[in-house]
């Protein structure tokens, strides 16, 4: 079924608090990560509002009636991106969320370990034919209807005009619909040093398109 009344469009300021909800509903395997994570600002903190804060251009969020679905961010030089996390995000968040005391024990404490270390995200061997990167994030009830497939086209098309070569992303392999969504829109696997349980998709784009 696809959504004849929803619409796609640029992020607003008003939007931060559903967007981050969303982040939060979504943030573990596709599915709700609020009783999983005891701070509800860690995920969005790290996944979401950075992208907005940095790189606002590239937001794009699914509305209907009146109601966020879902929103896709990301960044067009994952290089810079993580530059500027490190200088101009972190220091804004790290006081709410310090880091952890020796090893990570805790879902929350690994989460604040990777706010503090986000340059681990960063894969070098992508800089020249995949720089940019994203996160995607749909309600279930936005799901199914097209949606996911407007924001990434509207996302793809921002990078293009940009004159990006390509987009990859990390993803946890035992999400499998997302994996099949992604391979739907073209994404096949990339050789990458990932840690264990992450997976890197890339995409090659073609400015002319």
């Amino acid at each position: 079924m696809t959504s004849t009344d929803a619409v796609v469009r640029l992020q607003r300021p008003e939007d931060l608090g559903a967007l981050s909800d969303i982040c939060v509903r979504t943030g573990h395997l596709g599915g709700d990560a609020r009783e999983l994570y005891r701070d509800h600002d860690l995920l969005p903190d790290l996944f979401l509002r950075p992208y907005v804060a940095l790189e606002p251009d590239l937001v794009r969020v699914a509305e209907e009636d009146g109601r966020v679905l879902g929103y896709i961010v990301g960044t067009a030089d994952s290089t810079a991106f993580f530059r500027a996390f490190r200088e101009r995000w972190l220091p804004t968040v790290a006081d709410r969320h310090p880091a952890p005391v020796g090893p990570p024990s805790t879902p929350d404490e690994e989460m604040r370990d990777l706010l503090h270390h986000a340059e681990r995200m960063l894969v070098p061997e992508f800089s020249a034919l995949h720089p940019a990167h994203l996160h995607i994030d749909l309600l279930p009830e936005g799901q199914g209807r097209g949606l996911g497939r407007r924001l990434m086209e509207a996302y793809l098309a921002a990078l293009r005009e940009r004159g990006v070569p390509g987009v990859h992303l990390g993803m946890d392999p035992r999400n499998e619909r997302a994996r099949a969504f992604y391979e739907r829109m073209g994404f096949t696997r990339l050789r990458s040093p990932a840690g264990a349980g992450v997976i890197h998709l890339g995409l090659t784009l073609d400015a002319g398109t």
